[in-house]
């Protein structure tokens, strides 16, 4: 999917929404426990319910390998139903020598056939550039993290006078490894204050934006802050649109929780959305 083509979606469905699928057996409604993969059937209904509100799904890989062989079945059965016009993030947060990476790449690019995936930048270029030598998919690089932990590198300052952050350097080194069409960066809706600094580096570029909704992160304050004249953002909920029940009712009130995004979100980008 290009750039383009998100950004129809995004003015098509009134909304820049990524719904996390973050799914886990133990918190899955007590009556598909019974079936013979109870982690596909939520997700199918879940998918069904609101696909017609989001743009983007985003399974988080670690709710499936913890699952051993059947996680992989149910991911890929997955991934089989969300629709061809929906952004698919595989948010693995990968990223290792050169030649490990090639492969991470194959196989959630050639394999399962993501259009994403998220990268960690620590090991450097060559950790990160395999991932960005096939046309049509995207790399998510982490820069600013939502967790507490950010703080321990992310926000340390540099010692060349300068006055930028870690994450900074990170924005402007990898600038040099890709594009706003194949480049994304992962910027949590929790460091709200700090997305005018991550836009002075990047300007075009998509920002994947978790910490929207059980984190306490502001829809409203990140969209003004963070939105360019293509969106530019993909606002990520999990817990709070999967989980809003845990009854036989979960699909009907997660696409109620999804639907009050995306009403929010029109809203938004009929104020910011510039040209």
């Amino acid at each position: 999917m290009t750039r383009e083509q998100l950004f129809e979606q995004i003015l098509t469905k009134k909304s820049y929404l990524c719904i996390g699928l973050d799914t886990d057996p133990l918190k899955l409604p007590q009556h598909l426990l019974e079936l013979e993969d109870p982690v596909f059937e939520f997700n199918r209904q879940i998918i069904e319910a609101t696909a017609d509100l989001c743009v983007a799904y985003k399974p988080n890989i670690a709710f499936y390998e913890a699952q051993g062989p059947q996680g992989w079945i149910s991911l890929q059965k997955t991934l089989e139903v969300i629709p061809q016009n929906i952004f698919t993030i595989a948010d693995a947060k990968r990223g290792d020598i050169g030649n490990t990476s090639e492969l991470y790449a194959r196989a959630f690019f050639d394999n399962m056939d993501f259009d994403s995936i998220t990268v960690a930048p620590y090991m450097g270029a060559d950790s990160v550039k395999p991932f960005l030598t096939q046309a049509g998919k995207w790399v998510i690089l982490l820069a600013l993290t939502s967790n507490a932990g950010s703080q321990d590198f992310q926000m340390l300052r540099l010692e060349d006078g300068n006055e930028e952050y870690l994450f900074e350097q990170v924005l402007r080194t990898s600038q040099e490894w890709g594009n706003p069409d194949q480049l994304m960066y992962v910027v949590g809706a929790t460091q709200a204050e700090y997305v005018q600094r991550v836009r002075q580096v990047a300007p075009d570029n998509f920002l994947l934006v978790p910490g929207v909704g059980a984190q306490g992160g502001s829809l409203e304050e990140i969209s003004r802050l963070g939105m360019n004249r293509q969106c530019g953002l993909l606002v990520n909920s999990s817990r709070a649109i999967i989980y809003a029940s845990s009854g036989y009712d979960f699909a009907e009130r997660a696409r109620e929780a999804a639907f009050a995004v995306q009403r929010e979100m029109e809203v938004l980008l009929e104020e910011l959305l510039v040209g």
